[in-house]
């Protein structure tokens, strides 16, 4: 038998619930890992909540981790039973003591990385090195905004960003967020408690503003973020923690400057094998090479990914967070 995390209809952590099941078999083309560690990430408690719908209910939860394969589907021949693996897209799920997925969601672990680093690090990794290096291929010394810079994406952004040379102005939500950023790798840091974001991007900037900013927080920061934005310079809507962005007036981005906006996801750049394999080769030769280290705030056992789901809500973790079943 095998214990897994699933909800049956939408609302708080407190919808979700621990079950006993039989040990999944893959179909054709699946393997099945046996998860050594699971990550934590926002965008569950989207699909949780019902912002984001997911196929049927009830539904599992989570799409990353970290582990070995125990049983190949038919036809997959590309993997071996014992492959220390880690993914972070396909079907949800993840919330489980095993998790069967298409074989093309799978990169091979190297032994060098642990599998509480990688199910800590592979969706906040593959998001940066998405955001970073394909939506805006950032240069050195380029300026740029990144929200919620302490939090798990935004922590990994603070050591990339520094790593390429560029000047990260990072956007927090307390001073003890703040000297986690710089401590990180921000270049600058602005806690918008306190401080008019728009108005220190102006004077860190000379007035130019940057030709990037990132925005995983949606909704609330929206209009902050436009602000912030250079002339035809890009503005990467890539979450929603205070909400979903509605209502885009495009004729405000001419007014602003002929500015450009994206939403892109992870699954739109890391849409193939062969791009997911690229994708994690780098990041895991930034982790290798000591330029992004990854921290691991909050282990959680399995049974309490209620409680782990409650605290990430309320901003009460650091780094990442992840379940050990």
């Amino acid at each position: 038998m095998s214990q897994r995390i699933q909800f049956s209809q939408h609302g708080g952590p407190e919808v979700l619930e621990q079950i006993e099941t039989q040990i999944p078999a893959p179909a054709a083309g699946e393997v099945r890992v046996r998860n050594h560690a699971i990550g934590l990430n926002f965008i569950d408690t989207y699909f949780r909540s019902g912002l984001y719908a997911p196929p049927s209910l009830p539904s599992g939860l989570g799409t990353e981790g970290a582990g070995v394969i125990e049983a190949l589907g038919e036809g997959v021949d590309q993997w071996q039973i014992g492959d220390r693996v880690a993914y972070a897209t396909g079907p949800l799920g993840a919330y489980a003591e095993h998790h069967v997925l298409p074989a093309q969601h799978l990169v091979k672990l190297p032994e060098a990385i642990s599998f509480e680093q990688a199910a800590a690090v592979m969706l906040k990794g593959l998001t940066t090195q998405y955001l970073l290096r394909q939506v805006y291929p950032l240069q050195a010394g380029e300026t740029i905004l990144f929200h919620a810079a302490a939090g798990g994406v935004g922590s990994i952004a603070c050591q990339w960003a520094k790593a390429l040379g560029a000047k990260l102005i990072g956007v927090v939500g307390s001073e003890e967020k703040a000297e986690r950023a710089k401590a990180l790798g921000a270049w600058e840091t602005i806690d918008r408690t306190r401080e008019d974001v728009v108005q220190r991007v102006l004077e860190l900037t000379d007035g130019q503003k940057c030709p990037v900013v990132y925005d995983s927080v949606g909704k609330s920061s929206w209009e902050i973020s436009l602000d912030c934005v250079a002339p035809r310079g890009l503005l990467v809507s890539f979450g929603n923690a205070s909400g979903a962005v509605t209502g885009v007036n495009l004729g405000v981005l001419a007014q602003k400057g002929s500015l450009f906006v994206t939403r892109p996801i992870l699954a739109g750049y890391a849409d193939t094998a062969p791009r997911l394999q690229a994708m994690a080769a780098e990041l895991f030769e930034m982790i290798e090479s000591g330029r992004i280290k990854v921290e691991i705030g909050q282990r959680f056992a399995l049974g309490e990914a209620a409680e782990a789901q409650r605290l990430l809500a309320e901003g009460r973790t650091t780094g990442s967070t992840i379940l050990l079943p």
